[in-house]
């Protein structure tokens, strides 16, 4: 019997691997969804990044890609591998979704727009507001037994970080799935 030629055994072996990410992408394992980058180099091996980018171009067809989610505020151009393996890496939308779809995220649509209108004022104040003054805000437009309700879900969704001095910063999540410029220019009325 003749020996398949090596392209085919790397072909076989990258399909594995890449079945394997995609578990480990999908299915929520921690509180927060995604992975580190330690767990998909320890499952995977070091050519984890390959393995990453080969899923992220198939799931394109499905109009969802793979985001790495470093721990500073700025992505990295160019991310070395200890970078790598303290990012979190997360599936999320490719494009939008529709008011429709919007819908089906579990999530009321006032609590979406309480989002979208705390990321924007944390945008406005340079990444950093107190909690007293967005809670001002969101009383405006929200009933006020939701607003504390509201913020303490942003915190453990992982869109809003909360230190001591009750500041609030945009998180991992924020970071990943909301593209700030495009929500910034939507608030403003310019259009791209």
């Amino acid at each position: 019997m003749e020996k398949p030629p090596a392209r085919l055994k790397r072909k076989a072996l990258y399909s594995r691997k890449i079945k394997k990410a995609t578990h480990l992408l999908f299915y929520k394992h921690h509180r927060k969804p995604g992975v580190k980058g330690w767990e998909l180099r320890r499952s995977l091996g070091s050519d984890y990044p390959k393995v990453v980018r080969l899923l992220d171009s198939s799931l394109e067809k499905l109009d969802l890609q793979v985001k790495t989610v470093f721990e500073g505020e700025k992505p990295v151009e160019k991310p070395t591998m200890a970078q790598l393996d303290k990012a979190r890496f997360y599936v999320t939308l490719r494009g939008t979704t529709t008011t429709k779809e919007t819908k089906l995220c579990g999530w009321r649509i006032d609590d979406i727009a309480g989002l979208a209108m705390t990321i924007a004022y944390v945008i406005s104040k340079k990444g950093k507001a107190p909690r007293e003054d967005i809670e001002e805000l969101l009383r405006d437009k929200l009933p006020g037994w939701r607003v504390d309700i509201n913020l303490d879900r942003y915190v453990r969704a992982g869109y809003l970080a909360e230190d001591e001095n009750s500041q609030l910063y945009l998180d991992w999540r924020t970071r990943a799935e909301v593209d700030q410029k495009t929500l910034v220019n939507a608030l403003l009325g310019v259009e791209s």
